[in-house]
């Protein structure tokens, strides 16, 4: 009786495979079907099974197409994987002179810009970006514990850790009228006051000016003007404030599609790994990780506000999967906006299978959208996916196809 019981077994498993083939096939189609829909013919998808790295799914997957936000999959995956989740960016104030025993620094103070994007005072961190912030003000306190309450030279801004182009290529590397000025020693996002009131024309020397009138409030007084310059060779640190870590910065910047921190976290991978704190720099860093993960990306900038940002569904998939065997895989996933619940997904996929169950980076450019990520099906299966529409005449549809999309890998 055994014998016959698992024989049959067998059989009724081979007659329910053809079933379960066509299953996967029609999802499959439907799909295709949904991609076509919503972005024309001349868009691309790609689904994988993420533990066996079968696909379940393509359509013209290795046509490189334009990327949009998708860019900072790159982008951030880079930078978690070089600094490390637990890394934090320092912002110093150093002095060439000496402190007396009046407390009078005989000296000039530098600060010293490292390129954090999110250095700022908490009266707008705390109100624009969620409480995320290094408070800059908190040099005050520092420099009142190392004894100083006056100062015979200058604050110099030193913000040499990056070029002095403001922008990227879609704004002819001048100041982009979508994010704020990009700077070594960036402050409040590049805004010169609150956000109403237009971006900063010197990042570097708006810090210094907001930090020597805090410094005079407190009783430290400097004598002459805010002026910008290079930190001297034997200038000593006094003081130092970190930013969030890395973590906190990527989840940022892919949650809320941030485009001034990406394209400061792209300076920055220059800065440390390439030639230089440039764009360009920081891109090639960019384009070398995504080849070490068995991927390509043509990057232009660090954000994809540039059409110039190429790479097909395969190549992103493959960036999604290799991140997910790596071992900084958890924090990046959890750095994506969980759908239906977070960020630029927080109003999707309500009601499908794929609400609460995907991590995932949108994109947008006019004539463009995208959606990649993971999802987390009840089976106990990750899935894998890209879907990159490249002739987008209506978003709304191309973001209700996509969730369909969506919801047909999280039913896998």
């Amino acid at each position: 009786m055994k014998r016959v019981a698992i024989i049959f077994a067998v059989l009724l498993l081979l007659a329910l495979l053809p079933a379960a083939a066509s299953g996967a096939g029609k999802a499959c189609q439907e799909m295709r079907q949904r991609l076509v829909a919503g972005g024309g013919t001349a868009s691309g998808l790609f689904v994988i099974d993420g533990e066996s790295g079968k696909a379940v799914c393509a359509r013209a997957a290795k046509q490189p197409r334009a990327l949009a936000s998708n860019t900072k999959l790159f982008t951030t995956a880079t930078a978690l994987s070089r600094f490390g989740p637990e890394y934090r960016i320092d912002t110093q104030l150093l002095s060439d002179g000496r402190i007396g025993f009046d407390g009078v620094l005989h000296g000039s103070l530098y600060l010293q810009g490292a390129g954090d994007p999110a250095l700022g005072v908490p009266s707008f961190y705390d109100r624009y970006s969620g409480g995320l912030g290094t408070n800059l003000l908190s040099l005050r306190a520092q420099l009142r514990a190392a004894g100083v309450r006056a100062v015979t030279g200058r604050l110099y801004a030193d913000d040499s850790v990056f070029d002095r182009l403001r922008g990227v290529a879609d704004s002819g590397y001048a100041t982009s009228p979508y994010i704020g000025p990009l700077s070594g020693l960036a402050f409040n996002s590049g805004y010169r006051g609150s956000i109403g009131q237009g971006f900063a024309s010197d990042p570097a020397t708006l810090a210094a000016s907001k930090l020597t009138r805090a410094l005079d409030a407190a009783g430290i007084s400097i004598r002459t003007r805010v002026a910008r310059g290079d930190t001297p060779a034997g200038a000593k640190p006094i003081a130092t404030v970190r930013s969030p870590t890395m973590s906190r910065l990527v989840e940022a910047t892919d949650v809320y599609s941030n485009n001034f921190f990406a394209e400061m976290l792209a300076k920055l991978l220059g800065a440390h790994f390439g030639a230089a704190g440039t764009t360009a720099a920081g891109t090639e860093v960019v384009e070398r990780f995504a080849r070490s993960q068995g991927s390509a990306i043509q990057a232009v900038d660090g954000s994809g506000l540039t059409r110039g940002n190429h790479a097909s569904p395969y190549a992103v998939v493959r960036l999604l999967q290799g991140m997910d065997g790596s071992e900084v895989g958890d924090e990046f996933i959890q750095d994506l906006a969980l759908t239906g619940q977070e960020g630029t997904v927080a109003d999707r996929m309500h009601g499908t299978a794929a609400y609460g169950r995907c991590r995932t980076k949108t994109g947008t450019l006019t004539g463009v959208s995208a959606l990649s990520g993971y999802c987390f099906n009840r089976s106990g299966r990750t899935m894998v996916f890209s879907i990159l529409m490249a002739s987008v005449g209506d978003l709304g549809l191309a973001h209700y196809e996509q969730d369909k999309i969506a919801a047909l890998v999280a039913s896998y």
